[in-house]
Order: structure tokens, then C-alpha cells, then sequence
């Protein structure tokens, strides 16, 4: 039998700084890195069919465990062939742990808590901490996350084990440890608290997804990669002591999640990346920026996700030349006839649709509109990347065994 190839592998550097391109190998197709994991919350990209993910250019998707626990529920996927057949997904399928729902309904829960802080949000402190609970749909427990459905108020206590079994049910090709993102201007205390806690579960996840993987591969075929994730805060110090721990355990792959200063990414992402082992894929959670993918890339970034293009599409606003916004509400477009960006290949744009078209269908509300965009937005986020790895191949192959 033919020795069973790595997950990844470099093929090219970049000499002047640590950008690489690799190859990410799944069960179900190879991952052209760097590239953009386009999210499908509910095992669908909102606004746009699964015929037109290709068209966008989407590699793989991220689907959420904390969505498609409560409804359908990881048992009936699982007994519909895993996400995979359930959704016809044609892509390799990331999916999260529901430590950021974690966040976003706990903390974060009625209040404008973003996981990037403004600098004058640092400086006037003026938000609460990760503890406080507002009336919140989650809670942080030592055991784990705490959930009261946004559905029907059931509660269900997401364990780093529990996650591991849903995701392994779900037939996921890779999946997250359960972990806590914690509020940005949380204390120092408190971030010392929570990573302790992340470092604690990444243990109890690895032994979960241990136990789980016999069965999944008779199930299956195959046993989904486990990335352990990097946290925090905005201290470089932790940020360090995270990057090595999680890079010495039994992980298949690495990710950098949590909270960072605006505008301060790079330095957050080059302070883990310095301490991460080279053989090891590196997905950052949840930042979807152009300039901070670009800066990210830079720095040995290999995967992103973010549901910024996806979002923006939804409120009439589309990426023009050189990905800048363009929001089509606004009256300006009324009787623009130029494309959303002249240089762009996309359906959208090469159907000859103009601005002036696609704001009418925005201001009407029509649900081609989101279509639309969310197609082209894909794209041109995806074309950013293509662009990043033909730069990198440019400058030559890769002999890095090591990788």
C-alpha cells in the first residue's frame, strides 16, 4: 500500500516574508491554499444555490455546530449519510465547535461586542467584561458552554466532548476543539482564566475525537483533521504561551481565533505564527477584511473564513475595484451603468448586469439581489486569494520536506 499522503504540504514560499502555498487534503477534494472557506451556517450559503458555489470560486465551506445541533440535529444528518449527501455539499466541509456562538450569545448578546476592538473602545474601556451574562443566551461553565435555544429556550451544555461528537456525526472533513473567545476587552485576569479553560478542553476534545474516529471511519471512510485553536486576547504574551501549547499537542491543525485590536491583526497573527510548527495548516476564525486576509497571507496564514461577503451581499452592498464597497442604496448608482468592477469575471458582472440594475433589485428588495452579490462578493474575495497563491508560486517550488 502506497504511504497515505500528508494533510499539507508547502509547494511554494514567498523569501521576503512567511506567505506559503499549499495543498490541504481532504476526503473530499484538495484545498488550493491560501484560500477562503465560504460559510454555510445551516449547511447552505445564505442566497446562493449549490450549483453556483464553483462559479464563486468556493473550495470548501464552514458549517456551524451550534445551528445544526438544534435544528436538524447531528443524529438525524448523521442518519442521512452526514452533511455531505444530507446537503449535497460538493466541497470540503470545515466546521466550527460553537465556541463562537459562545460569544455572540453570551457577551456579546444585545450589545455591539465585536471580537475586534476600536481603539477608542480600549481606551475609554466602556464595555463590560467576558463574565458578565446580560441576560444572555449562554453561559461559560468550567464543563463548558451553556446554551438556552434561541428556538424554544431548551438548554443544552455544549462539553468540549459533546462538540466533538456532533461534529464527528455531522461527517465534518475538519473540525474545531471547543474553545472560548473571549470578549476583547476583557481584564487580563479574566483572559488568563479563559485560556486556561481552552487549553484544558483542546485535552479533553483530543481524547474525544480519539475515542469517536474508529467509528467514524467504518461509518464514513474517512477521519475528519482536528485543528486546536490559538487564544488570548490582546496580549502577546498569552498569545505566545497558547501557540505553544497547542502546537506541541496531538493536533492535526492549527487555528488562531479570538479577539484582536483593530488594525493590529498582523501583529496578534505574526506573534503566533512565530511560535507555530511549519507542518501544520493555519486557519484564522473568523476575520474577513482584505487588507487584513493580504497582511494575515503574509504572515503564514493558509485558511480564513469570514460571512463578511456573504453578509454584505444581503444589505445591498458589493465589492467594486480594488474591493472597495460599494453600497447600492445609495442613490449615486440610480444611473450607473458601469459593472459592480470592470475587472471582474464573475457571473454577475459578466452578464452585463449594471449598478444601476442591481440597486433597483436592492431597493425593491427582490431576492435576486442577494443572489447576485453574494456571488460576485464570493468571487472577488476568492480572486483575492488566487491572486496571493499565484504571487507565491510565482517565486518558485517549494523542496521544504519538513512540510
Amino acid at each position: 500500500m502506497p504511504p497515505r499522503e500528508p494533510l499539507f504540504s508547502v509547494v511554494a514560499r514567498d523569501p521576503q516574508s512567511r506567505a506559503r502555498a499549499g495543498m490541504l487534503r481532504t476526503a473530499h477534494g484538495i484545498i488550493e491554499t491560501p484560500a477562503l472557506f465560504a460559510v454555510a451556517t445551516k449547511a447552505s450559503i445564505k442566497a446562493l444555490p449549490v450549483w453556483l458555489w464553483e462559479a464563486a470560486g468556493v473550495q470548501a465551506v464552514v458549517v456551524n455546530t451550534y445551528h445544526l445541533l438544534l435544528a436538524p440535529g447531528a443524529d438525524r444528518v448523521a442518519s442521512l449519510g452526514g452533511v455531505h449527501q444530507f446537503a449535497r455539499i460538493p466541497t470540503p466541509v470545515f466546521s466550527d465547535s460553537g465556541g463562537f456562538q459562545a460569544f455572540s450569545l453570551g457577551v456579546a448578546f444585545g450589545r455591539s461586542v465585536s471580537k475586534v476592538v476600536r481603539s477608542q473602545e480600549a481606551a475609554d474601556g466602556s464595555r463590560a467584561s467576558s463574565s458578565a451574562q446580560n441576560g444572555a443566551l449562554s453561559r461559560i461553565t468550567n464543563d463548558g458552554v451553556q446554551f438556552r435555544s434561541h428556538r424554544d429556550g431548551s438548554v443544552h451544555l455544549l462539553t468540549p466532548e459533546a462538540s466533538i461528537r456532533v461534529q464527528h456525526l455531522l461527517g465534518s472533513d475538519l473540525i474545531v476543539a471547543l474553545d472560548e473567545c473571549t470578549d476583547p476587552l476583557a481584564p487580563r485576569e479574566y483572559q488568563e482564566e479563559a485560556l486556561a479553560r481552552t487549553h484544558r478542553w483542546l485535552a479533553q476534545s483530543i481524547a474525544a475525537h480519539q475515542q469517536f474516529a474508529p467509528e467514524t471511519r467504518r461509518r464514513l471512510g474517512w477521519t475528519p483533521a482536528l485543528y486546536g485553536v490559538v487564544q488570548g486576547g490582546r496580549y502577546e504574551e498569552l498569545r505566545r504561551e497558547s501557540a505553544r501549547f497547542v502546537g506541541k499537542q496531538e493536533v492535526d491543525a492549527i487555528a488562531i481565533g479570538g479577539s484582536f485590536d483593530a488594525g493590529d491583526i498582523q501583529s496578534a497573527v505574526h506573534w503566533v505564527v512565530e511560535e507555530l510548527p511549519e507542518s501544520k495548516p493555519r486557519h484564522l476564525l473568523g476575520i474577513g477584511e482584505p487588507e487584513d486576509i493580504r497582511a494575515a497571507v503574509r504572515e503564514g496564514v493558509d485558511t480564513f473564513d469570514c460571512v463578511q461577503p456573504t453578509r454584505l451581499a444581503r444589505h445591498g452592498i458589493a465589492y467594486g475595484p480594488n474591493l472597495t464597497r460599494l453600497n447600492l442604496r445609495n442613490a449615486r448608482y440610480r444611473e450607473d451603468s458601469a459593472p459592480l468592477d470592470p475587472t471582474c469575471r464573475c457571473m454577475t458582472c459578466r452578464s452585463g448586469f449594471s449598478r444601476a440594475y442591481l440597486a433597483h433589485l436592492v431597493r425593491e428588495r427582490e431576492m435576486a439581489a442577494a443572489t447576485y452579490l453574494t456571488l460576485h462578493n464570493l468571487f472577488a474575495l476568492n480572486r483575492l486569494l488566487r491572486e496571493e497563491r499565484q504571487r507565491i508560486l510565482s517565486l518558485g517550488r517549494s523542496n521544504d520536506s519538513a512540510a
